[in-house]
C-alpha cells in the first residue's frame, strides 16, 4: 500500500502551476472587462485542479501498465514503481475526473455557457487518453498539441467566458502564451524520459524531433511566450511588467539547452511551472495598474 506521501508525490504537484497560471490569466482577463468574479474564478481553479491531479494519476496508471516506468529519470510513480495497486491509482484518477465534473457543471449553471458542457467533456476523455485507451494520443506525439488546447486555449478562454460572457485581446493573448508555457513543461518533461520513451515505442514530440531540435523548440516556446505581450503594449503600456519575468526564464532555457545529464532537467519542471504563474501575476497586475493608474 503506498503512504501518504507516496500518493501526492504521485499527484505530482509540481505541475499544479499549470492548472493554476491559466485561470489567474483568465480571470485578468476578465478583470479588464470590468467583469471578474471571485466564485467563478474559484469553481475553475478546482476544475483546472482537479483535471491535473487525474491526468497526472490516468498518466501514472497508464504508462505503469504499459511498462513506459519501469526505468526512467524523475518523481515516484504509483504503479511503475509498485507502490499501489493499478486499479487503485486509476480509481483516483476518476475520483478527480468525476470531482472535476461536479465544479464544472455548478460553473455553467450559473454562468449559463451551456456549450462548455461538452468541452468539459472533451477535457475529461483528452485527459484519459494521453496514455490512455488503445490509441494514446501522448504515444503518437500529439500531446503537446493537447496540452496547447486544454491548458491554453480552452483554460484561459473559458475562464473568461464563464465571468464575462464575452472576450477580449488580453484573453486570447494569455491563452495562447500560457499554453506555449505548459507545453514547454511537457518538453522538457520528455526531452527527460526521451531514451526510455523511444525504448518503449512512447513517440512523443520529443521523440520526433530528436533531442537537439526538440530543446530548441522548448527554447522557442519560452521566447514566444513573452513576445506575445508586445502586442497589448500599444493598448495598455504596463504590460510591459511582464517582461521582468525574462530573466527567471533564462535558468531554465539555458539547462534544456547545455545539460547533457537528463536528471538536471527535472528541476525544469518545477521552473516551468512558477514561469507561467509568475507570467499570469504580472499580466494580472499590468491589468489592474492600467484600471488604477
Amino acid at each position: 500500500m503506498a503512504t501518504p506521501a507516496q500518493w501526492i508525490e504521485g499527484a505530482r504537484l509540481r505541475t499544479l502551476p499549470m492548472a493554476l497560471a491559466p485561470v489567474l490569466a483568465g480571470s485578468a482577463a476578465a478583470q479588464a472587462l470590468d467583469s471578474f468574479d471571485l466564485l467563478r474564478a474559484v469553481l475553475a481553479l478546482l476544475v483546472a485542479l482537479l483535471l491535473q491531479v487525474g491526468v497526472n494519476y490516468a498518466n501514472d496508471y497508464s504508462d505503469g501498465i504499459r511498462g513506459t516506468d519501469d526505468d526512467r529519470v524523475g518523481p515516484l510513480r504509483l504503479t511503475g514503481s509498485g507502490a499501489a495497486r493499478p486499479q487503485h491509482v486509476k480509481a483516483a484518477a476518476l475520483l478527480c475526473f468525476g470531482l472535476a465534473a461536479v465544479a464544472g457543471a455548478v460553473l455553467v449553471v450559473l454562468s449559463r455557457q451551456w456549450w462548455f458542457v461538452p468541452v468539459g467533456l472533451s477535457a475529461v476523455l483528452a485527459a484519459w487518453g494521453y496514455t490512455g485507451g488503445r490509441m494514446p494520443y501522448g504515444y503518437l506525439g500529439l500531446g503537446d498539441l493537447f496540452v496547447f488546447v486544454y491548458f491554453g486555449l480552452v483554460a484561459v478562454l473559458g475562464t473568461t467566458l464563464t465571468q464575462a460572457g464575452t472576450l477580449n485581446a488580453e484573453a486570447w493573448v494569455a491563452a495562447v502564451a500560457t499554453g506555449l508555457i505548459a507545453c514547454a513543461l511537457l518538453m522538457a518533461n520528455n526531452v527527460r524520459d526521451l531514451p526510455t520513451d523511444r525504448e518503449a515505442g512512447k513517440r512523443t514530440l520529443a521523440v520526433r524531433l530528436g533531442d537537439r531540435r526538440a530543446r530548441a523548440v522548448f527554447a522557442a516556446e519560452i521566447a514566444v511566450a513573452f513576445a506575445l505581450v508586445l502586442l497589448l503594449v500599444p493598448a495598455n503600456p504596463w504590460m510591459l511588467v511582464v517582461l521582468l519575468l525574462v530573466p527567471a526564464a533564462v535558468p531554465p532555457v539555458a539547462t534544456v539547452l547545455r545539460a547533457r545529464d537528463r536528471r538536471l532537467l527535472v528541476p525544469v519542471l518545477k521552473q516551468c511551472g512558477v514561469l507561467n504563474v509568475g507570467w499570469a501575476l504580472l499580466f494580472l497586475l499590468a491589468v489592474l495598474l492600467r484600471q488604477w493608474v
